[in-house]
């Protein structure tokens, strides 16, 4: 798993907040598991939370961040 900021890599995938707060709620709760229908890696929250820098938090219209 993977984190994609384009929203446009092939497969399965989930949309989860810009933010590392929102991350952890959707991995403890299990809903991040749940809509991709696999157990999520314990080393995913790290990445996640990595992907997500000051830089890169945007509102713009997917795709065009």
């Amino acid at each position: 798993m993977r984190a994609d900021d384009t929203g446009r890599a092939a497969g399965r995938g989930a949309y989860v907040c810009r933010d590392r707060d929102c991350i952890t709620t959707a991995i403890q709760r299990g809903a991040l598991s749940r809509v991709l229908e696999t157990p999520v890696p314990a080393t995913l929250l790290d990445a996640l939370a990595a992907a997500v820098t000051p830089d890169n938090i945007g509102g713009g219209t997917r795709g065009q961040e």
